[in-house]
C-alpha cells in the first residue's frame, strides 16, 4: 500500500535506488572474495612446490621403501599426511595470529573482546587442511610412480 502523499514516481527512484545500492554492495563483496581466492591459489602453488622438492630430496628414500615392497598408495598416503599437517601447522598459526589480532583491535577500537566464531575457526583449519591435501597430491602421485631401480640411482 502506498500512502496518499508518496507519488508512484518518488517510489520508483526509491526502488531504483536501493537496486543500485544492492548491486554495488555485491560487487564490493566480491572483490575481497577475488582476492581470497588467487591468495589461496597462490598458496596452494607455495605447497606443491615444497612438496616437489621434498620428493626431489627424498627420491633415493622413496626408491628403498619401493624396493622393499612399499605399495603405491603408502607413498601417496604418506606424502598427503605431510602436505595436510604442512598446511594444519600453517593454518594454526594464522588462526592464532587472527584470534591475536581480533582481541588487540578489538579493545584497542571498541574497549570489548571481540573473538571469531568457533565455526569459523574449525572451518578455517579444515579448509587449509584440504587445501594441502589439493595441492600435495600431485606430488605424492609423482613419488608414487617413482620407480625402485632409476630412484635409487638418483643422487
Amino acid at each position: 500500500m502506498i500512502p496518499e502523499n508518496i507519488g508512484y514516481t518518488q517510489v520508483q527512484a526509491a526502488d531504483s535506488w536501493q537496486k543500485y545500492q544492492n548491486e554495488s554492495l555485491t560487487m564490493i563483496s566480491r572483490v575481497p572474495g577475488g582476492i581470497a581466492a588467487i591468495s589461496l591459489l597462490v598458496g596452494g602453488i607455495g605447497i606443491m612446490n615444497i612438496m616437489l622438492v621434498t620428493v626431489t630430496e627424498r627420491t633415493r628414500e622413496i626408491g628403498i621403501r619401493r624396493a622393499i615392497g612399499a605399495q603405491r598408495s603408502s607413498i601417496v598416503v604418506q606424502f598427503l599426511i605431510e602436505s595436510g599437517m604442512l598446511c594444519g601447522v600453517g593454518g594454526i598459526v594464522g588462526i592464532i595470529f587472527g584470534t591475536c589480532g581480533s582481541i588487540i583491535l578489538s579493545r584497542l577500537m571498541y574497549q570489548t573482546t571481540i573473538l571469531p566464531m568457533l565455526w569459523i575457526t574449525v572451518a578455517a583449519f579444515l579448509l587449509s587442511v584440504m587445501l594441502g591435501v589439493l595441492f600435495g597430491s600431485y606430488p605424492a602421485a609423482k613419488a608414487a610412480r617413482l620407480q625402485p631401480v632409476e630412484a635409487l640411482r638418483a643422487e
